[in-house]
């Protein structure tokens, strides 16, 4: 086999490890820039924030660092004239006491106060609740491990997906408990009367029932009734075959609607809505504010997007200690190195974060302006069809960056707080040539939706026709797609009495 030399080129785009830090920093949200930033406070001691407190005597302890032994420093490269010829003005210039050009606040807009804490409640969770149940229990300690291994099976939901066999390996194998199927059957049934109803089910439909149960008592016959079809009829139900039902029960409309009225208030997620945290709420911090006025739109950049950093003072002094002295001691030569590298350290960040807040404030100035009248009237009919690549041509920055914006940042308006990426869709041209937003479409369709006779919902290929009469030109599988994605069911689930 023959060995040869040859040349080739190739393209290739490395990103400096400035941009990668750029890149992490954008994708950061608000609500954790915060902690990202006390990060680098706490690795760099020469970057403080502007209004930072000190009280602690934080010079001396940066002067002992200054005469640290000589072992303690790494081991410098550079040569005696680097050291005796660094300029001292790149790191003691008074501009850095200044506050940072990006920190722009409206002192007249209602912005998020940087100092207050938002508050988060003391929260119980849904195990927590059950937990607490489980205590009183008048159970043997034998029942009692087998019921702490049943509530710790249930998932999220309150259902118990796990098999009754495997519940009993678990314990055999894990726990060395011996039991019995029948015995953790008489378990489950005890967890099955704990608050919330309906926890501990198997499915859907004997999560439904353990709740009936429980009303069965209140001599209410529609209860005795759900109950009936539940139990021997579930499938017909939730398929909504509703003519076969009062056919087969020889039920009136009105017998069938208190029935339907029965099982709709029912909940399919116990767990899911028992305890705070199983709520699932989010606290969302807007990371720009947009308000009217007088029918001109004024966007802001939220106050913890811009903090007040700068180069700690105590660091600056310490290189005009060294600019004074005479240059020659080694020691000193390591520890102002030291102290340099943290400085630059210190300048890179400040540097990226003001290049982070220009990069927010022109891509969502780029989205105000291309959806200014969603924001002037809040009517998602006036959202205009955008793409990332429309407002990559406007700011100048590339696709990727958008999509890091849009993807993990938030707006408030006076409609409402909505992800960035909320504002971006494709194009549909309608009859007249014009290009619209398929958002404006989907809200045209869940508007049908929403007025039909609820008696005769409209098929897919009528919910077409009707589109098409507007001058939409869409297809049936699209308008299939975009119910799908209003999470609106198939006709024969929205139908009703």
């Amino acid at each position: 086999m023959a060995l040869g030399q040859s040349l080739q080129q190739k393209l290739l785009t490395k990103l400096s490890p400035q941009q990668i830090q750029l890149m992490k920093l954008l994708q950061v949200p608000t609500a954790n820039l915060e902690e990202r930033i006390k990060e680098e406070l706490e690795e760099n001691p020469a970057l403080e924030l502007a209004d930072e407190n000190e009280a602690d005597d934080v010079s001396a302890e940066i002067k002992d660092e200054f005469e640290t032994p000589e072992d303690e420093f790494e081991e410098l490269d550079g040569s005696d004239d680097e050291y005796e010829n660094i300029d001292v003005s790149e790191y003691v210039s008074d501009s850095d006491d200044d506050v940072a050009d990006y920190k722009m606040k409206d002192d007249n807009y209602p912005e998020l106060d940087d100092k207050k804490v938002i508050p988060i409640k003391n929260e119980t969770t849904f195990f927590d609740l059950l937990y607490s149940q489980l205590s009183m229990m008048d159970v043997s300690e034998h029942q009692y491990k087998i019921a702490e291994q049943i509530v710790g099976s249930l998932d999220d939901d309150g259902y118990l997906r796990r098999e009754t066999t495997s519940i009993v390996d678990d314990l055999a194998f894990r726990q060395n408990i011996i039991t019995t199927e029948k015995e953790v059957e008489e378990v489950i049934s005890l967890i099955q009367q704990f608050e919330p109803t309906g926890i501990a089910a198997r499915d859907l439909k004997e999560c439904l029932l353990l709740q009936l149960y429980k009303k069965q008592n209140d001599g209410d016959k529609s209860v005795d009734l759900a109950i009936k079809i539940l139990e021997k009829y579930f499938d017909e139900f939730i398929k909504k075959h509703y003519s076969k039902l009062q056919a087969t029960l020889s039920l009136t409309d009105d017998e069938l609607k208190k029935v339907i009225n029965q099982i709709i208030k029912l909940n399919p997620r116990p767990g899911g809505d028992a305890g705070e945290s199983n709520a699932k709420e989010s606290y969302v911090i807007p990371d720009f504010f947009i308000i009217n006025n007088n029918g001109e739109l004024e966007l802001t950049l939220n106050g913890r997007n811009a903090p007040e950093l700068r180069i700690s003072s105590d660091y600056k002094d310490l290189m005009k200690e060294y600019d004074r002295g005479a240059k020659t001691d080694k020691k000193q030569k390591e520890a102002v190195q030291f102290i340099k590298q943290k400085i630059d350290g210190a300048k890179w960040f400040i540097d990226m974060i003001k290049q982070r807040q220009e990069t927010l404030t022109n891509t969502m100035t780029a989205i105000m302006n291309h959806q200014y009248n969603f924001f002037l009237t809040g009517d998602d009919t006036e959202m205009k069809p955008m793409i990332l690549k429309d407002i990559a041509e406007v700011t100048g920055l590339d696709i990727s960056t958008v999509s890091r914006v849009a993807n993990s940042k938030f707006v408030q308006t006076e409609f409402g707080t909505y992800r960035l990426k909320f504002f971006f869709s494709e194009s549909l041209t309608t009859d007249s040539g014009e290009e619209v937003s398929t958002t404006e479409v989907k809200k045209i369709l869940s508007d049908i939706i929403e007025a039909e006779d609820k008696r005769k919902p409209f098929a897919d290929e009528e919910l077409t026709e009707l589109l098409n009469e507007k001058g939409y030109n869409i297809a049936r599988r699209t308008v299939a797609k975009y119910r799908e994605l209003l999470n609106v069911p198939v006709a024969r689930l929205r139908r009703g009495l």
